[in-house]
């Protein structure tokens, strides 16, 4: 009986990804939700208590695996140009396994309740630091040229993020050939030869 609830509450979460992207967060509602799944708006309730749970568990869940596929990278003893070059792969690898939580993730963020936004915005802020770290590490090894480190993240995250608008499963551009041609035109921006 629990594994049912279990995927009926993945199955709501999947369900809700789909329309917060496509309709945006504050257009969707739970009417519109219980619709699209085919129960009752009351028996949603039953699965969750408000719309912004679902939002949480989607932005809070991709942060963690964002962290996860980071962490290891940054913790290894790589160069620094491997590192950067493994973390743009692995970020975008999650980007391109969770399309619609990723598209939840970079915009509907903002309508995460007070103590959330707070939590998330730290959260985005540690996870940035990851790759500062990362970039101040290649320039004190003068691999990469001397650059204002917060500008260069925001570059870098701004090439990233957007590969959730244009991918298209399926494609002869997996995920590895996309952060690997990311990352060869970014970190050539960077070195110092």
């Amino acid at each position: 009986m629990e594994t049912t609830y279990i995927n009926r509450k993945d199955h709501i979460k999947q369900v809700a990804q789909q329309l917060f992207r496509k309709n945006g967060y504050t257009a969707t509602s739970m009417r519109n939700l219980a619709g699209e799944i085919g129960i009752e708006p009351a028996s949603l309730y039953s699965h969750i208590k408000a719309k912004e749970d679902i939002l949480q568990q989607i932005c809070f869940g991709l942060a963690n695996d964002f962290f996860s596929a980071a962490n290891p990278i940054c913790d290894s003893l790589m160069s620094p140009e491997e590192k950067l070059r493994r973390a743009i792969v692995a970020h975008i690898q999650v980007i391109t396994n969770n399309l619609d939580a990723s598209a939840v993730f970079f915009h509907d963020w903002r309508h995460l309740g007070t103590e959330s936004l707070k939590k998330f915005r730290t959260l985005r802020s540690e996870y940035e630091e990851l790759f500062r770290s990362i970039v101040r590490e290649g320039m004190a090894e003068c691999v990469f040229r001397k650059v204002n480190e917060k500008f260069m993240v925001l570059t870098i995250f701004s090439a990233m993020n957007w590969t959730y608008e244009w991918y298209q499963p399926g494609t002869n551009l997996n995920s590895e050939v996309i952060g690997n041609n990311v990352a060869d035109m970014l970190i050539n921006g960077l070195k110092t030869i």
